[in-house]
Parts: C-alpha cells; sequence; structure tokens
C-alpha cells in the first residue's frame, strides 16, 4: 500500500512540474461537468463560477441543483444561482390546470383588449402544443391567438411577472398593453418583469392576458401566467460565496470557495473508468462539500444540497412523483414522472421522463431531508422551520431537499457525501426488445448501486486520482500541456453522450446519441472520430460501438453492401432513420476501426467474426471508394461534394487497413492484393488531388483545398501506402490557413471541426507545427463566447459556436496520444 502510495504521488509530482515549467494558464472550460453518465443524465456548468448561473442539462434546460452554507447564522450560495421566490397570481400549468379562450383563424384588430367580445372563441385547456403527449389542447396551425380573463382579489400588488412558456415568436398584452414581444422560443418557463404602470391598471375584475403566438419552425408550444415576488423571505440575506479556484480533472471537477470564515471546497466526480464496465455504467456521481475554517478559530456550520424534480422529466409541465425513504444505511430521496412513459419519445432536444432521480447521504442524526413544492425548499434551511414530514409528495417542480448539521467546524476538514443517481429502468428499444442499463443486467438495484458506491467511495476516488494523474502525465508526453489539457476537457463529455447496455445475444453495446444534431443513436461517423479514446483504454468498447451495425447487415434487417449511417433516432435503435446513405463514408469508417481494434487487442479475432461482412464492405470500396460520386461525408453540413479527395483517402486506407486484417488471419495473397492496390490508388490520387503546393478538396478542382485528417492512419496503423511527402506538402500548407481559432475544414468557409483539426495534426512530424495547429483549439476553447459542453463545429475567425455540443466526437482528441502509445510499444 505504501509502495503504491509513493508511486501516486511521484506522478503527481511529475504532472506539477511539467505544468509549472510550462507557466501557462489554467484552461477556462466553456461549460464544466458535474453529473455525466448519458445523454440523459448529464448536468453542466455553464459559467466561470458554479453560482453563477443555474445548473443545465446539456440541451440548456434548468437541471437544477442548488448548494448553500450557513457558518455563525450568515448564509452562503455555492452552488446553483440566486433565484427570486414567487407566489403566484395566475397559475401556469405546472401548478394547475387553466382554461383560456383560443382562436386559430385572424381575428379582428382589437382582439387583445380586455373589452374583446370573445365569445364566438373555442375554450381549450393548457398547454397549447402539437406534442400530442403533452397537449391538453393540440395547436397545429401556424397562429394561434389566444385570451385568458381573470380577476384580483389583491390588486395592490408590488410586483408582477409573467410568467412564460412559447415555441415560438409571440406577442403579449396584459389589458390591452403590449409587456412582451420576442422572436424565439423558450423551452422552458422564463419570468418577464412588467412595469409599474401597467400593474397599477389592473381591475378586480375582468383582467385580460392576450397573446399572439406564431410557429416558425419546430416545435409548438404555449402556456401562460403570472406571479408576483414572495417578500416573505425578503429579510433573509443569502450571500454569494466568493469561488477563488476551479480545477478541471478528466473524471472531476473541483471548485474552491471562501464562505466568511470558512473554506468550502465542492467536488463532483463521475467516476468513469473506461477498463471497468461495473464502475463506468453504475448512475452514481459523487459530490462531497469538504468545510474546514480558515481563520484558526470555531464556526458552526450546516449545509443545504437541493436536486430538482427537473431532472427526471422532458418539460416543466409534467406531474411528478417523490419520496423519502432509508436502506442500507442512507437515507435517499427519489422524484419521477407520475406517467413514466417509457422509451416512448425520441428524438434530440428531449430530456428523460421516465425511471427516477435520486439523491443519497449516509443516514445521520444530523441529516434532514425533505420533499417540497420549489417556492418552500429553502424555508427549513433559511428561517430554521421544521422540515415538512411526509415520505410521498404529488405535484409538478418538485424539490429534494437535503439539511446537514455539520456542527462544530475548525481548521480540520470536515467532509460531507452526497450522491447523484438515475435509475433509467430500461436504456435503449433494441431492433423490438427494450433493454436496461448494464447495470441492471444482473438483477441489481438503484439502492443496491449507492450502497456499493458509498462503501467503495475512497477506494474509487483514490482510482479516479490516479488514472487523472497518469492520463495528464501521458498527454503532457504525447503533446504538451495544451495538449492535455484539451483531453481532460473532452473525456467525460465523449463518454457520457453514450448509453451502455447487453444486447439479447451478450454482445456488449455502447451506443452513442449524436447530440445537437439529429439524435441519431449509433452512428458510425460518429463512432469514426469518437474512436481514439476507447481505442486507449478499452477497445471492447469500440467492439460494442460496432456490434449494433453488424447485426443489422448480418441479420437481414439492412441489405445494402456498406454499413448503415445509424440505427435509429436515440433512444429507439429499431433502424435507420437518417434520410441519406454515406455508403463510402460508412464503409470506411468501419473498416479502419476494426483494424484499430486489432492493433489495440494484440489480434484480429473481432475482424475474424465479421469477416464476410467486411469483405462485402471492403468489395465495395474497391469498385465505387477511390473516386467517390456525389455523396454525403461525416461532413454532411457542408453539403454533398462528388469526387471528394479526403473521402478517397478514407477508402485507400480502409482498403490497406482490410488487406492488413487479412494478412493477420493468414490470407497473405488477400493481404498483397489489397495493400499494393491501395499503394497504386495512392499514387493515381496524388496526380488528381495535386494542386501545386496543396492537394485539393475534390480531385481535378484547382484553387481548394481540405484537411487531408484521414491519412492519420497510415502512420497509426502502420499502412504506408501514402508517401510522407504528402503529409509535409499539406501541413507546410494549413500553416498559411490557420485563422485565430483554428484551421477551417475546407476551402468553402471559416467554420471548423475541432475533432478532425486534432487529427490533422498527428500529421505533423515535430512539436512546432503540432502545437500551431492544437493551440488555436485551445484558445478557442479557453475563449468562446458559447458557453456550452464543447462545441465540435465553429467559427475560426470569432470562436463562435457554429452547431453541435456535448458530442460524443471529441473522443477524437485522444488520437495524438493514441499515436504516441503506439510509436512507444514498438
Amino acid at each position: 500500500m505504501k509502495i503504491i502510495t509513493k508511486f501516486n504521488i511521484l506522478i503527481i509530482a511529475i504532472v506539477l512540474i511539467i505544468s509549472n515549467k510550462s507557466n501557462a494558464q489554467e484552461l477556462r472550460a466553456p461549460a464544466y461537468p458535474l453529473v455525466t453518465h448519458t445523454p440523459y443524465q448529464s448536468i453542466w456548468s455553464v459559467g466561470n463560477e458554479l453560482n453563477g448561473t443555474a445548473t443545465q442539462h446539456w440541451t440548456g434546460t434548468d437541471h437544477s441543483l442548488t448548494g448553500l452554507v450557513k457558518v455563525d447564522g450568515k448564509i452562503y450560495r455555492f452552488l446553483g444561482n440566486q433565484s427570486i421566490n414567487y407566489k403566484t397570481v395566475l397559475p401556469t400549468t405546472d401548478e394547475e390546470e387553466y382554461t383560456a379562450k383560443y382562436s386559430e383563424l385572424a381575428p379582428a384588430d382589437n382582439w387583445f383588449t380586455s373589452d374583446f367580445n370573445d365569445s364566438s372563441w373555442k375554450s381549450g385547456q393548457a398547454p397549447f402544443t402539437d406534442d400530442d403527449s403533452q397537449a391538453k389542447t393540440s395547436w397545429k396551425s401556424k397562429n394561434l391567438w389566444f385570451r385568458r380573463t381573470f380577476d384580483l382579489k389583491d390588486k395592490n400588488l408590488k410586483s408582477l411577472f409573467l410568467k412564460l412558456r412559447h415555441d415560438d415568436n409571440i406577442h403579449v398584452y396584459l389589458n390591452g398593453e403590449k409587456i412582451y414581444d420576442v422572436s424565439g422560443w423558450k423551452h422552458q418557463y422564463k419570468f418577464i418583469e412588467i412595469e409599474k404602470a401597467v400593474i397599477k391598471k389592473l381591475k378586480s375584475k375582468n383582467n385580460v392576458l392576450a397573446i399572439h403566438i406564431e410557429n416558425t419552425a419546430g416545435g409548438q408550444w404555449l402556456d401562460a401566467g403570472l406571479v408576483t415576488e414572495d417578500l416573505s423571505m425578503k429579510n433573509i440575506e443569502i450571500l454569494k460565496a466568493n469561488q477563488t479556484k476551479v480545477t478541471l480533472e478528466a473524471t472531476s471537477t473541483k471548485y474552491t470557495f471562501d464562505c466568511g470564515k470558512t473554506q468550502l471546497k465542492v467536488t463532483f466526480t463521475s467516476p468513469l473508468l473506461l477498463d471497468d464496465l461495473k464502475l463506468l455504467s453504475r448512475p452514481v456521481t459523487y459530490v462531497s462539500v469538504v468545510v474546514s475554517a480558515n481563520d484558526n478559530k470555531k464556526h458552526n456550520v450546516q449545509l443545504y444540497f437541493g436536486a430538482s424534480s427537473a431532472l427526471a422529466v422532458d418539460s416543466p409541465g409534467q406531474k411528478v412523483e417523490a419520496w423519502k425513504y432509508n436502506q442500507d444505511n442512507l437515507s435517499i430521496l427519489k422524484a419521477g414522472t407520475a406517467e413514466q412513459p417509457i422509451l416512448q419519445k425520441k428524438g434530440d432536444d428531449l430530456r428523460i421522463d421516465w425511471g427516477y432521480a435520486y439523491v443519497a447521504i449516509p443516514s445521520s442524526k444530523n441529516a434532514k431531508q425533505y420533499i417540497s413544492s420549489s417556492n418552500k425548499s429553502l424555508e427549513p434551511f433559511l428561517s430554521n422551520k421544521a422540515v415538512p414530514n411526509s415520505s410521498n409528495k404529488k405535484g409538478t417542480n418538485l424539490l429534494m431537499n437535503t439539511i446537514i448539521d455539520i456542527g462544530t467546524v475548525d481548521n480540520k476538514e470536515i467532509e460531507q457525501l452526497f450522491m447523484l443517481g438515475y435509475d433509467e429502468l430500461y436504456a435503449v428499444n433494441y431492433f423490438g426488445t427494450n433493454l436496461k442499463p448494464w447495470w441492471k443486467k444482473d438483477g441489481n438495484t438503484i439502492e443496491g448501486e449507492f450502497y456499493q458506491a458509498h462503501k467503495e467511495y475512497k477506494k474509487i476516488m483514490q482510482r479516479c486520482n490516479d488514472f487523472d494523474a497518469q492520463l495528464k502525465l501521458d498527454a503532457t508526453k504525447a503533446g504538451g500541456k495544451k495538449y492535455a489539457d484539451l483531453c481532460v476537457l473532452a473525456y467525460r463529455e465523449a463518454i457520457a453522450a453514450h448509453s451502455i447496455t447487453e444486447a439479447p445475444n451478450g454482445d456488449i453495446l455502447f451506443l452513442s446519441k449524436e447530440n445537437n444534431s439529429n439524435g441519431s443513436v449509433n452512428t458510425v461517423d460518429l463512432t469514426y472520430p469518437s474512436a481514439p479514446l476507447f481505442l486507449l483504454y478499452n477497445p471492447k468498447l469500440m467492439e460494442g460501438m460496432l456490434n449494433g451495425i453488424f447485426y443489422y447487415s448480418e441479420s437481414g434487417k439492412w441489405k445494402k453492401p456498406f454499413p448503415a449511417h445509424d440505427l435509429g433516432t436515440y433512444p429507439i435503435a429499431t433502424g435507420q432513420t437518417y434520410g441519406e446513405d454515406m455508403p463510402v463514408e460508412e464503409a470506411g469508417n468501419a473498416i479502419i476501426v476494426v483494424a484499430a481494434i486489432a492493433q489495440q487487442e494484440g489480434n484480429a479475432n473481432y475482424a475474424k467474426k465479421h469477416w464476410a461482412t467486411l469483405t462485402e464492405w471492403a468489395t465495395y470500396l474497391r469498385k465505387s471508394g477511390f473516386d467517390p460520386e456525389n455523396q454525403l461525408s461525416t461532413d454532411d453540413f457542408a453539403g454533398h461534394l462528388a469526387r471528394n479527395a479526403n473521402l478517397s483517402a478514407k477508402a485507400i486506407e480502409a482498403l490497406a487497413a482490410y488487406g492488413k486484417l487479412a494478412g493477420i488471419l493468414g490470407d497473405k495473397k488477400t493481404e498483397r492484393e489489397y495493400i499494393a492496390e491501395a499503394k497504386e490508388m495512392a499514387l493515381k490520387w496524388m496526380e488528381l488531388a495535386k494542386d501545386n503546393d496543396h492537394y485539393t478538396l475534390a480531385f481535378e478542382k484547382p484553387g481548394t483545398w481540405s484537411q487531408k485528417y484521414n491519412l492519420a492512419w497510415d502512420t497509426i496503423l502502420d499502412l504506408n501506402v501514402f508517401p510522407s511527402t504528402i503529409r509535409k506538402t499539406e501541413i507546410a500548407y494549413y500553416l498559411t490557413k490557420q485563422n485565430k481559432y483554428g484551421l477551417p475544414l475546407d476551402s468553402r468557409e471559416n467554420y471548423t471541426k475541432s475533432d478532425w483539426i486534432m487529427w490533422t495534426a498527428t500529421l505533423t512530424d515535430n512539436q512546432e507545427d503540432f502545437d500551431a495547429i492544437v493551440d488555436p483549439i485551445w484558445k478557442y476553447a479557453n475563449e468562446t463566447n458559447s458557453r456550452v459542453p464543447l462545441s465540435d463545429w465553429h467559427e475560426t475567425l470569432d470562436g463562435n459556436m457554429v452547431g453541435f455540443k456535448a458530442r460524443s466526437v471529441v473522443a477524437g482528441y485522444y488520437l495524438q496520444l493514441l499515436k504516441w502509445k503506439t510509436e512507444n510499444k514498438k
């Protein structure tokens, strides 16, 4: 044990020495990962300070976590943002049902005034939406006019806010006066303050809230009400804790705060160790809060931790139920929707609304847990009121609350552990069979997972710390500190874009969701750029990304001579839903990744298992891959492109990789044949793509250029079908095309894909050129105004996100580390 400890300390010391030598600033993440397990269990802090904004699901919807500490009676907020407590004046559907008048035909000009006669309008219950699973009144036309008449018992309101959820463009009137006008949409409730002059004109009877909403694209939704500020807690001051430090590690995000006379350390750890599938799949994040005095005196300390039932709903109006109970020396809170529509929704901008969110803590006489409505959650902590006694509550927007009386704190650190978990019940529909998450496959329960997580806490944290230090050390050696920073930044994001489960035949399924794109499940051209991270740390997970694709072809469900683009729309994996095939792209991707698996595993057993299918795909590439027809590649956002030189390079590399696999399996004739043909194609490629000092975007299109990131495998897989001069020529040219925030993807636009830039960097043969290509991506991550889980598609001139966030493809940042480790094995 002492030897292990000394070794760990040595690793950390080496990392610190390397870091100090670089004298580089710390990377400011675009967003900081807090809870990262699956595409549904994914919570982020999207600002510089943990207490500066509400915590969010990767889609941007609030998944609110709240943390407060009371030090000698003074209250400090360290987690989540300061929110106003509201009292309802006119309820929205998250509080109670209501009926309004509406019309889908354009009314008279005075339709929004109090004295307008709406007797001919229809009556309908809110919300108004095109989502039939949520609608009380179905609205599918382009326009909707809405009138809600109400009385007031007390019209002497000191403040008034419009509470609104809408999709899309909206105009809002109160008693004939316009109070809000905006183009766009908001998928959670927002609160818009109403001017005092409008409030003064409110009446005791027959006030009218009138709305015109227009659908411009996508979904439709309308729900509106009024609230006022609850002043009952106004005399209690909540101070903002002073955040002094944030440190991002591969498996943890660590914050330090000054809270008056105490120091607070908060660490979020999702222990995603890829070589341990049991731990990897366990849906439990540790939240450690450590308190100590910073003035050599003693202080009385209490903690509050709150988690919203929003963690278990898709939309805020859904009815939820929550419980508290004790099991295995743990105190547990649980919340989920009343409806429980298991695997009934699919798509991209969706949150899970089946299964249950949990907060668990070690049982203690100093701990109190309770369930409350959102506007009553803090009262027991702020004003020392008794906690609600009920062990069960129904409603909307509930809070799971925990108060810990730490007691007296001095200079010695005291730790309190919270555990956040989620039980999906079922993870995916896989060709008609609902599959449980991997951790449930042997009958395990969420309570059992919490018990093990608590029991193994210290050991797991040590393993995570060791892994974080080793990863940083290796990545720094492979590419320098800034490269290591980017690897750390990408780690949890890449993994949390997947779900791990077991196929009916016992195969691992490691299924990606194409986040913030189209929501596809198991997209092959996401598997390809994601490969480096998983090849490094567990090639079996790479098999898990391909098993479903092979099954789709080998079962006869997919009949084409190349792989499908996807298996469906997450979480429904019942067949391709993308509207167009990518024949050369997906065939090349699959073959190259299988060859990379063989390299990492030291055998071609996986290739042998699927040899007939691989041969069919290689035969297709042999016929159609060299000079691709007008088709899409993985960069489909850039449009169709015929004679794509980079796509051709992928096909050539894939044919060589197939030949190499054949050789490993003992078929030397096929190996010689395919590698010789790939080398002939490479020479012809050079002729067709040559354009003076670089190679073109498409064959025989002078004046164009593109990143030839697919050439990376030529050296990593030791294929060597392209002369090294191509890489040197391309790198020299790329260095003349750099912008402030990176190298454009190609000559068509100034936007780029950061994962491909990181692949392109591996084509360099010296540290100076590598840094020149990678450093602008570090600068982009550090400076972008797009405060979202790292976007892989951004503008190189201003560093703003174009599209895509929270995607698995950032695992491609690890290609240089894969290359370095592969070279060091030789």
